[in-house]
């Protein structure tokens, strides 16, 4: 039901990033690129990709003599070491163009890469000493210095290369991510090709659709949320719904696959206008400290962050449910909203993925820790109830148990 209501906002445009999709779009990378001004370019991926999927040679090969060399080392939330290498690699080369082949770990460590190109970090531990001093979180001014161009070829559904203004790796000695921000920081060419997909292990591959799918639930109801971004995101979720189960790699189906990049775009529409909630927030903090990709960590927490968040946001979740398919005639929105939290629970289930904290060998002993970290995020701060106390914090990750 629309009800009329206080309607205000804002909505600042995103960046101008271009976005091309299609089956086989990878063949015109040199053609793209060279458009936007890059002709020397290097290719970051991580070794699973570059060795086991034949994303990495697709594009080495559409760029020809334009590229300039591959690093494939950036493996899980790219550590620091690497992230250092393969900046020492781009400045060797001449690099005027990062083109990052794979997921979120890939795109967030190019943006880092290209911020130590410009600044000319080529040691870890001078990256240490400059994250020590700005508290973890590096603001360049980068007067007078070129970014090299950031082209995404994304390889999963985690829609990091639709993130904007931001960068991170992890420094490997600590155990804690050193995270850059500057308004330059984007993809300037993002590459929607379900070709570059094929390889990508099922687990990866529906992981990433369930965050993708996280996306799309918080952004409808977390703070900033306004009726731009939640017709996006909820055409998302139906396209999730419908076409993520029938993209595994068995069905070889590459307009479902096509389908699902699409829909993890659509997902990031509005960022960073609106905010992401609770669920990446334990995410954030789940990931890092058990090495656990933010595909599962939504898997295992977003069904009881919808419930937990329904009081203040059954309206909104009562629109999800008719995008799955729930036909929520008569229903008033408490019940629509939690016919929309079981829907995406089975969905979850139905992929065969995880949907608790126990089956990622999380002791539960572990959540107070786990509660008081979350608390710090950024992500939990803008959640649609303000998390204040490690109690509030504790409902959510024992009913996630």
């Amino acid at each position: 039901m629309i009800t009329v209501g206080d309607l205000q906002g804002e909505y600042s445009p995103a960046a101008p990033s271009r976005v091309i999709f299609g089956k086989g779009k990878t063949e015109t990378l040199r053609d793209e690129i060279t458009a936007l001004g890059g002709h020397r370019v290097l290719v970051l991926s991580g070794r699973t990709v570059a060795e086991k999927t034949d994303a990495v040679r697709r594009a080495s090969n559409a760029l020809g003599n334009n590229c300039v060399g591959v690093y494939s080392g950036l493996t899980q939330r790219a550590p620091l070491t690497a992230a250092v290498e393969a900046t020492k690699m781009a400045l060797e080369a001449e690099a005027d163009t990062l083109l990052g082949v794979g997921g979120s770990t890939i795109s967030d460590a190019a943006r880092m890469i290209a911020v130590m190109m410009a600044e000319n970090i080529i040691t870890e531990d001078r990256l240490r000493e400059l994250g020590h001093q700005q508290g973890g979180l590096l603001e360049p001014t980068l007067e007078g210095k070129r970014l090299p161009l950031q082209v995404s070829v994304p390889t999963t559904l985690s829609a990091g290369e639709f993130n904007t203004g931001g960068g991170n790796v992890l420094d490997d000695a600590s155990n804690l991510k050193i995270r850059v921000r500057h308004p330059s920081l984007f993809s300037h060419l993002i590459v929607l090709d379900p070709d570059m997909t094929v390889g990508t292990p099922d687990w990866l591959w529906l992981s990433t659709g369930v965050k993708a799918m996280d996306h799309c639930i918080e952004h409808l109801y977390s703070r900033g949320n306004q009726p731009a971004t939640d017709a996006t995101a909820l055409m998302a979720a139906e396209r999730l719904f419908h076409f993520l189960p029938r993209s595994r790699q068995a069905d070889g189906d590459p307009a479902a696959r096509l389908e699902c990049l699409i829909a993890a775009w659509m997902s990031m529409i509005g960022s960073p206008n609106v905010s992401s909630g609770l669920s990446h927030g334990l995410g954030h903090i789940i990931g890092v400290k058990y090495s656990v990709g933010h595909g599962y960590t939504s898997c295992v927490t977003q069904p009881y962050v919808m419930e937990y968040n329904r009081t203040v946001s059954a309206h909104k979740q009562a629109l999800l449910a008719r995008s799955v398919g729930i036909d929520i005639k008569g229903m008033d929105d408490e019940t629509a909203a939690g016919c929309a939290a079981q829907a995406v629970d089975d969905f979850i289930v139905g992929l065969g993925m995880p949907h608790r904290l126990r089956e990622l060998e999380i002791p539960r002993e572990d959540l107070p820790v786990i509660a008081e970290m979350t608390l710090e995020d950024g992500a939990t701060k803008t959640n649609a109830i303000p998390m204040t106390s490690v109690d509030q914090m504790m409902q959510v990750l024992e009913a996630a148990f």
